[in-house]
């Protein structure tokens, strides 16, 4: 199943590994959607998903931005950078190009969530975990 938590995506951050499960769980219904092979009109469920999407990525980015503040985190600019960049991405996904191609939106979303999930939680995140621990930081 795409968006299957593993091991592998942990950071050992209680918060911040709970977070990113829950955005694993918004990623797998987004997969279900898209790969749906029907002919019902699933707008609202694809709208509804990416306003959670959006609010729940906020939500996420606000409290690991925070935590990195908090504890001196040499490369908060840049995580800032890719926080923006990802909610950008998420914003540019219009209601437009959902009720043009249902199918293609959720695709997008999906390739989206599973680039995120590769780049940013295994490489970015994975240095600021290094980082805590490194400097005896438990979150």
């Amino acid at each position: 199943m795409a968006f299957e938590w593993k091991d592998r995506y942990k950071l050992d951050i209680e918060e911040i590994d709970k977070q990113h499960r829950r955005l694993f769980d918004i990623g797998a219904r987004v997969y279900d959607l898209a790969v749906l092979n029907d002919s019902y009109d699933h707008y609202d469920e694809i709208t509804q998903l990416i306003v959670e999407l959006l609010d729940y990525t906020e939500y996420h980015f606000t409290f690991e931005e925070n935590l990195l503040e908090k504890y001196n985190y040499g490369e908060l600019d840049k995580q800032k950078h890719e926080h923006e960049f990802y909610v950008r991405k998420i914003k540019s996904i219009s209601s437009k190009d959902i009720d043009a191609d249902q199918k293609q939106a959720t695709l997008e979303i999906v390739d989206f969530l599973s680039e995120w999930i590769s780049s940013h939680i295994l490489f970015s995140d994975r240095k600021y975990a290094v980082y805590f621990k490194e400097n005896g930081i438990n979150v």
